[in-house]
């Protein structure tokens, strides 16, 4: 067992806008402008299986990198392989790529990953991240967790079963409470690191992320002081969903081939990235999951927004919410709702005018930028009162 590995950074400033960043913005701290058309090449030798999906041409890349990117991935060997052979692509995108596993309590190997400060800059809390349904802990996270951990903060994060690197059939959730408590598993074991010892423990979710955040909650009551949801999955948006009557014909596949991919599937690329460019960035991230909907997992997702809907009122840690209006994954009008169900006696709901739905990444910098403010000041402070 590998143990998980700790990259730690330090605070610096960058002049890389196309244009002046927001007022709002004091100093960004982060290189999140990423090249959309680099040059590599491998020298890897290729077989892939004729029944293999057909992604997308990935820009930039060779033929032979293009072809692994398409091949299956359903199991983590294959993803691990794919992204060895991504290496040169994501250093040349200031990615740092150390990997870290732990075997959990159900026998698998789950990828894990930590962000730390400069040494010797105090630390003033544990944040731990639950990442969205087509993404992982790392690659558009690397930026954000880089320039968290700058201002102070140990941030952590983990690959769910099946997703990113960690073991399991990809795409697959075939128990979203399973999922939510491998999650409150790994992040138990952060809170008792030395450490973070003593110091106060944040969680913060992005899009599905954000339910899987929201359960870890309302499973441990009084273990969080504060809980940061992004553009949460507290219940999918009307227009993500099939017309009724096939959504009960789905449900019925869904108890004889769980494992199918047949759920209806819309781009949501082009529903989360709002700039054309980090669009384009978004596929060199080629172990997410971008195929259509396993049907266990599609009505996983949907019975666990109908669970949370039902308990919002149970809500009751600091909270911080924050959501694009123009969101067409998560509706903004549920973020509202959350925010006037939730019993929390500190709770802030912030939304973006014109934002998609990745808008801690997915945006023109300026707001990017205004996101991770919000989310630092919003740390900042209740950190301040303990």
């Amino acid at each position: 067992m590998e143990p998980s590995v700790t990259l730690r950074f330090r605070s610096h400033t960058l002049s890389l806008f196309p244009h002046a960043p927001i007022s709002s913005i004091d100093h960004p701290h982060n290189h999140l402008l990423i090249p959309i058309s680099p040059k590599f090449s491998s020298n890897t030798t290729l077989s892939v299986a004729a029944t293999a999906k057909k992604k997308p041409s990935i820009e930039g890349v060779s033929e032979e990198l293009n072809a692994m990117a398409s091949q299956n991935l359903d199991f983590a060997p294959s993803r691990r392989r794919v992204r060895a052979a991504f290496t040169e692509v994501h250093q040349q995108l200031d990615h740092f790529l150390f990997k870290g596993y732990e075997r959990n309590s159900r026998g698998l190997e789950i990828f894990c990953k930590s962000w730390m400060p400069e040494s010797g800059v105090p630390l003033k809390a544990a944040l731990c991240f639950c990442h969205g349904y087509g993404s992982t802990c790392t690659f558009f996270f690397e930026g954000i967790a880089k320039r968290i951990a700058a201002s102070g903060y140990g941030v952590y994060a983990m690959d769910y079963p099946g997703f990113g690197l960690s073991e399991g059939l990809h795409g697959y959730i075939p128990n979203f409470d399973d999922l939510v408590d491998d999650v409150i598993e790994h992040f138990t074991k952060i809170k008792a690191r030395p450490e973070v010892r003593g110091l106060p423990r944040f969680i913060l979710g992005q899009s599905m992320g954000g339910a899987i955040a929201l359960k870890v909650h309302l499973k441990e009551q009084n273990t969080w002081d504060g809980v940061i949801l992004v553009a949460p999955m507290c219940k999918i948006a009307e227009g993500m969903l099939p017309p009724t009557a096939l959504l009960r014909v789905l449900n019925l596949l869904s108890k004889v081939m769980p494992k199918a991919k047949l759920f209806p599937h819309k781009d949501l690329s082009a529903l989360t990235f709002r700039e054309p460019g980090k669009r384009k960035v978004a596929g060199y991230n080629v172990i997410s999951y971008d195929h259509p909907t396993r049907l266990k997992t599609g009505m996983e997702l949907l019975s666990a927004t109908q669970e949370i809907e039902s308990q919002l009122h149970k809500v009751s840690a600091p909270l911080l919410i924050l959501h694009g209006a123009a969101d067409q994954v998560t509706d903004p009008l549920v973020s509202q709702f959350l925010y006037e169900k939730a019993s929390s006696k500190d709770k802030t709901l912030k939304i973006y005018e014109g934002s998609y739905h990745g808008i801690l990444e997915g945006e023109p910098d300026d707001r990017i930028f205004a996101v991770h403010n919000d989310i630092i000041s919003w740390l900042d402070f209740r950190c301040s009162l303990k």
